[in-house]
Parts: C-alpha cells; structure tokens; sequence
C-alpha cells in the first residue's frame, strides 16, 4: 500500500452565498484503500464528492493530487489525473450491447482517413479479457446491457473506469438501489477493485452495513461537517451506526428525554 496519498483534502468548504453547504473538511485517500463518507440527506456528500470530480470548485482550503495543489474547472481535468467518478445514473446506454458500453465515448478504430472505422473484434476481445479478469462473467456480451441485472451494471461501469486509468474511484450510492444479493456483487467488486487493482476507492452510501463490509476508513458528514473521521481499526460496526444516527446529538436528545421522564414521574 502506497505511503503516499493520491487526493489530500485539508480544511476544504464551499459555501452558496450565506449557506454553507461544506466546512473545513480534511480527507485523504491512498491507494489500495476504501475510503467511506457517510451521512444523513443533506450532509454534504454530494458537494464533497462533486469537489473531488472537479464538477465544482472549492472556496476555502487545499486539495492537492499527488502533492500538487489543484482547482479543477471541469471533470476531464480531473479525470486526466486519474479521477473517475461513477454515478447512479450510470452513463450507460440500455439498448447497446455490453462491449460498446464497455467502450462508450472511448471507441477504438481501425483503418485509413477517410475510411477509418470501429474496430469491433479488438474491442469485443478487449471487453471480455479485462472483464474476465477482473471476475465479471457475462456469457453474452454482444447482449444489451439493460437485460444485466443492476449489480452486474454497476460492476461493468466500475470495471470500465478501472481499465479507463481510474487511480481513485468515486462510486457514488452504488448499492442505494439493489437487493442484498445484487449489493453483494458490487460490494465484492469494489473490494476487489482496491486490492487486486490498487484503486483508491471513495464509497459514498449511507448503510453503515455494507460501509463497514469493505471500508479502510470512515468519515461521516452532518450538515457540512466532518462528525467523525477514523480508521477500522479504531471503530466498530456499533460505533459507525452511532455515528451515523447522529452521535453526541443523540447523547443529548437521550439525556434530554430522560430529564423528561423524571419529570412526569
């Protein structure tokens, strides 16, 4: 595992006028590892993570890749580094067959200007060997991919942006929407993905479940804050969901009602 991070966030925000939507929040991401944000609708994730994807820029604080201090104008630049960011929606086209997902605004050709063409048995090959390789079997590639089932989807944009360079993986709710079964397949994959691949994976979701099923590292946001931020080592599944219930603010909501309590009686 490399000693050096490849995204280091140190007291980044951003705010909207007077709102402020992120604040003073630290992050770093290695590679091989799995990072974990997690948080309550509202907490800041999406603007944390839109940051790192260079979907939009940060006010205050560093965010430097490799060592370099670094303002993104647009995803391609962040992209360029390595960034890749896979979102719920997907990117995919459902009536096109898995291969030319696989390859979706990244087509090889073949031939001379001006009678150059899509070189279609180097991508087939090329799709099923790394799709292969790294444990996905789809018997059928040249099927659509709106018949694959969602995990297997996932697991084919994911596996995309890997052999695409992903150094660090964003995967925004991967598993929001699937069954335990399907969740699974994508959680196996994003473990995978960090050890076998070496990604640096950033897992944004808000089961603190599957979060401590493949997670290196915890932080987990509320309203634009950083309320913890801690190794696996230093933090157990009950502590995660602790936190994630809102920790000392439900210390305080519990005192509160046990004040009441003791009143009535």
């Amino acid at each position: 595992m490399s000693a050096n991070p490849i995204i280091q966030l140190t007291n980044v925000g951003k705010s909207y006028g007077n709102i402020s939507a992120l604040r003073d929040v630290s992050l770093t991401v290695r590679q091989g590892e799995v990072t974990c944000i997690l948080g309550d609708n509202g907490a800041g994730k999406s603007t944390l993570i839109s940051i790192i994807a260079g979907l939009i820029t940060h006010d205050t604080g560093t965010y430097a890749v490799d060592g370099k201090a670094m303002h993104f104008n647009s995803p391609r630049q962040a992209l360029d580094l390595g960034i890749s960011a896979v979102y719920q929606t997907l990117a995919l086209v459902p009536l096109l067959s898995v291969w030319r997902n696989f390859y979706l605004g990244s087509e090889l050709m073949t031939g001379i200007p001006p009678f150059r063409r899509l070189d279609v048995k180097k991508m087939q090959a090329t799709a099923a060997d790394e799709l292969s390789r790294m444990g996905i079997n789809i018997p059928d590639l040249e099927q659509p991919i709106g018949t694959l089932s969602g995990g297997q989807r996932q697991v084919v944009a994911i596996a995309r942006a890997v052999h695409f360079g992903a150094r660090v993986l964003i995967l925004d709710e991967p598993t929001a929407a699937l069954g335990v079964t399907q969740s699974g397949i994508v959680l196996r994959f994003i473990a995978t993905a960090a050890r076998d691949q070496g990604v640096g994976v950033i897992f944004i979701t808000h089961n603190p479940h599957h979060a401590y099923m493949v997670g290196d590292h915890f932080m987990v946001l509320s309203r634009g804050e950083v309320e913890t931020d801690t190794a696996r080592a230093n933090l157990s599944l009950e502590d995660l969901m602790f936190h994630m219930a809102g920790g000392a603010g439900l210390n305080a909501l519990q005192h509160e009602l046990n004040r009441n309590e003791v009143r009535v009686s």
